[in-house]
């Protein structure tokens, strides 16, 4: 794949010319608007309990005084997509403990409260808790990002990355009926695991996800991505997306979104682009059209097939001891004074980021497998895992700005693991400033190695293991029938 280390564009390309040495752009550092010790008071903020009153008061669900607080319930479910063990036991040590007494009312702590060794409280507190809490919180840290860090532009506009991907399930409860039973590749046995399709915007300066949604594999990345563009306005914001999303209906999409879109086309589409205009496909071409829909052309719910002003470009990559790569791109930004055509190819190489940000959700916050027992609480728990992984960035994008570097230097997982101690070693209202500050210095300084060669790309495929027990199809109750153990 390439990189946008990489990228050289030429408008007339050149037989058997050398590529020139690849050169690494300066990607520019955050800049912070308050000093470190007002960031802290920033960070504990992300969980305000004003603004999650107000919201619950919007949910048809009336909630009284429990144990577990809506609050205390969100932040536990946060808290286990950010520690190791995210286990309900692990949420009910902590709690006894005392980690969540500066969250409960006065004069009721939770560890006093907390009498039984059962976990059924908490997820029963999990399960009462609307899905329309996690989405507010998770806008409202995406929010408190934008207001604490003055983020670098790109031609004048914040940069979203647009992406899609899965995360499995096992079929319990109503997971089967809600979304849906996945069959491997061309296996003909019947299927065990169940798939949930995910969408999400990244924001590229700082990492974090602003938005996202979960739905049914019956639903196409193209719809679900549709229908989360619908809930807010994009003004001010380019969208990247990769061919997927380098269809009618989402450009449409992003249009009416106020937003502007830079997607990349297949070379058929793009082809079909040209001839209507009447103009060949070549490299270097810049071409200023209307991308009207065809009959076939699908769009979203309630918008209609307007035609959508923009700019056709095909620019010749030039990757190091690979073949030459052409890229066919479609953007809103019509101006080639503002928008020249090699600033929107360099940045359209940093879309490949959104990939790297889902290799950390999925590995590293262990949201590849979610152990829900309904659709609604797998929702929930992915939520709550964007909620977790949004206060690691939120702490990240500090320690970069302190540090004047820009966050893709750092390490995601090592930052996470100090949050996390930080967390339970100053639990409350013990965390001070100079403990804030050594976990801002220890983040800045806990970087990726600088390496001489460039790491090969490694192919997607896993090695296979051989075990003397066969493998398991179907369900557990048609195995024991099938297979009755001798006593």
């Amino acid at each position: 794949m390439y990189a946008l280390y990489s990228i050289c564009i030429h408008a007339t390309p050149q037989k058997n010319a050398l590529p020139p040495p690849p050169s690494r752009p300066q990607t520019p550092a955050l800049r912070s608007r308050f000093p470190a010790p007002q960031l802290r008071e920033q960070f504990h903020q992300l969980l305000p309990a004003r603004l999650i009153g107000r919201w619950l008061n919007t949910c048809d669900r009336t909630f009284y005084h429990r144990a577990f607080t809506p609050l205390i319930t969100l932040w536990y479910m946060v808290f286990q997509r950010l520690s190791h063990t995210h286990t309900l036991i692990a949420v009910q040590d902590d709690a006894r403990e005392g980690g969540a007494d500066a969250l409960s009312r006065r004069g009721k702590k939770l560890s006093a409260q907390i009498r039984s060794e059962s976990t059924s409280a908490y997820s029963d507190a999990r399960q009462r808790l609307p899905r329309s809490l996690l989405c507010h919180t998770l806008w409202h840290t995406a929010q408190q990002i934008d207001r604490a860090f003055q983020r670098p532009l790109a031609l004048g506009l914040k940069v979203g990355l647009l992406d899609g991907s899965t995360f499995r399930l096992r079929p319990f409860g109503d997971i089967p009926q809600e979304l849906m039973a996945h069959r491997s590749g061309n296996s003909k046995h019947p299927p065990y695991w169940c798939l949930a399709r995910v969408v999400g915007i990244v924001c590229l300066a700082t990492g974090a996800v602003l938005d996202t949604m979960v739905g049914s594999p019956r639903q196409s990345e193209q719809a679900l991505s549709a229908a989360l563009l619908r809930v807010r306005c994009w003004a001010g914001w380019v969208l990247l997306g990769d061919r997927n999303f380098g269809v009618y209906s989402m450009v449409r999409s992003i249009s009416h979104a106020r937003g502007h879109a830079l997607v990349r086309l297949t070379k058929a589409r793009a082809r079909r682009l040209a001839r209507r205009h009447r103009c060949s496909l070549r490299p270097g071409l810049d071409l200023t059209l209307s991308w009207a829909p065809t009959p076939q052309d699908q769009c979203a719910e309630r918008l209609a097939k307007d035609p959508v002003p923009g700019r056709l470009l095909a620019a010749r990559i030039l990757i190091p001891r690979q073949r030459p790569l052409t890229l066919y791109l479609f953007t809103t930004l019509a101006d080639r004074r503002d928008y020249p055509a090699e600033a929107l190819v360099q940045l359209y190489g940093q879309r490949w980021n959104i990939e790297v940000c889902f290799r950390y959700i999925k590995d590293q916050m262990d949201l590849g497998l979610l152990e829900a027992h309904s659709a609604e609480l797998a929702r929930k728990e992915w939520l709550a895992g964007m909620i977790a992984y949004n206060l690691i960035r939120w702490t990240m994008s500090a320690a970069a700005a302190l540090a004047h570097i820009p966050v893709v230097l750092l390490s995601f997982s090592r930052a996470r693991g100090l949050l996390l101690g930080w967390l339970q070693r100053c639990p409350g209202r013990k965390r001070g400033s100079r403990s804030w500050r050594r976990l801002l210095r220890r983040i800045g300084n806990a970087r990726h190695p600088k390496r001489r060669k460039r790491r090969p790309s490694e192919p997607r495929a896993v090695r296979p293991y051989r075990t003397d027990v066969p493998t398991l199809y179907g369900s557990r109750a048609a195995a024991r029938r099938k297979h009755p153990r001798k006593s």
